[in-house]
């Protein structure tokens, strides 16, 4: 009796022959770690597989913010490691969104460099004169990372010009930029796809087996052979490797419609950083939250909670857009990977597997360095 199969003999041979590699995530750092492998071997046969009909996280999801940091997600790292290891991570993220720019071109990802703003909220005021006695001593040890020497600057004579209310000190962040996430990854997978990378969507990777000679790579929608596998699934890492120490983080965002006489430009942030806003084709793109409860937001679930929409549409009215009409279009949320330290995860797992995770909310800054990084590592293991 003859052996049926699901799929036909083209597809068997144009789409499911054995990979050199294959990646696991088609978000940054899956697309650029493919970007960067057909790079150094051009002969390489990369596949990149998807579980959802688009990149599933945060990569398509994003508010698209460069991440450079403001000065109290700079001074809590601080808290965290040494001041050499915040520098390096500054490098790190700085160098990495040159890269995105490189590989991409400015105008691909529309990337404007609007500068950023922390916003410190009435009652905050211990936490902005603290975050202002320490500027000098951030903008000095920056200096040799940027190459300039006032980053960031005390700038409370915008706060009545963007229509703010109950903000009572703002700090500028020259290094902070903006672009469009939609078009940043729509460049990158048309990149990646001109080189001949094959990227599968809709296929849900269930397991990574080590078979005689080359790795198996279980999905819905049958196996796949390889020599090497990269996980790039960020937030999602756990749910093949448990042992991996990266843990969800859900982020949820709205965008208002247009606003009429919308004053605001660049990227504001303010809390820690929790909470942050933009403007958005004239409209307002706002998000966060994730601190009102960390335990709920730990999730692999995309979706919302009334007390998080609450907040976010009580923060818009009170103090972004104070006596503006305004109308929410639509909800959204995205899935960030979190874990201690400030570094990224780039290692082996296993022999012949590989992973890139846990970006900590900073995969724009980051994601082409990180996919980089363990493109080179898988190839020289």
């Amino acid at each position: 009796m003859l052996a049926s199969n699901t799929f036909s003999y083209w597809e068997q041979t144009a789409f499911l022959h054995a990979a050199d590699v294959i990646i696991i995530g088609s978000g940054i750092v899956g697309l650029s770690a493919a970007l960067h492998l057909k790079a150094l071997q051009p002969q390489l046969k990369v596949m990149v597989l998807e579980r959802g009909f688009l990149p599933s996280g945060a990569s398509t999801k994003n508010a698209g913010f460069a991440c450079f940091g403001t000065v109290s997600e700079q001074l809590e790292y601080l808290e965290q490691a040494s001041e050499d290891e915040v520098l390096t991570l500054a490098q790190y993220k700085w160098r990495g969104l040159q890269r995105l720019r490189q590989n991409l071109g400015d105008a691909h990802i529309n990337y404007q460099q609007h500068g950023g703003y922390e916003l410190f909220l009435n009652g905050e005021e211990s936490e902005a004169n603290n975050a202002i006695e320490k500027l000098h001593y951030l903008n000095k040890i920056l200096q040799p990372v940027l190459g300039i020497t006032d980053n960031y600057s005390v700038t409370d004579a915008k706060i009545a010009a963007f229509g703010f209310k109950g903000v009572s000190r703002m700090i500028y962040n020259t290094s902070e930029g903006q672009i469009d996430t939609g078009k940043m990854m729509r460049t990158l997978l048309a990149k990646v796809q001109s080189l001949g990378v094959l990227v599968l969507n809709s296929c849900h990777v269930n397991q990574v087996l080590e078979g005689d000679n080359f790795m198996q790579v279980l999905t819905a929608q049958g196996s796949f052979k390889c020599n090497k596998v990269i996980i790039a699934t960020n937030a999602f890492a756990q749910q093949l490797f448990p042992q991996l120490a990266v843990v969800p983080g859900r982020g949820q965002v709205l965008v208002t419609k247009p606003v009429a006489g919308l004053k605001l430009k660049g990227t504001y942030h303010f809390n820690q950083g929790y909470y942050y806003f933009r403007n958005i084709d004239g409209r307002v793109l706002f998000g966060g939250g994730r601190n009102l409860d960390f335990e709920a937001e730990q999730t692999w679930h995309f979706g919302h909670t009334e007390k998080v929409k609450q907040q976010l549409t009580s923060y818009l009215t009170e103090v972004i857009l104070p006596h503006q009409h305004f109308e929410i279009d639509y909800w959204w949320s995205g899935i960030m990977g979190f874990g201690e330290g400030v570094k990224p995860i780039i290692k082996q797992v296993q022999p012949n597997v590989f992973c890139a995770v846990k970006c900590n909310g900073m995969g724009v800054a980051m994601g082409s360095l990180v996919g980089e990084e363990v493109a080179e590592l898988a190839l020289n293991s």
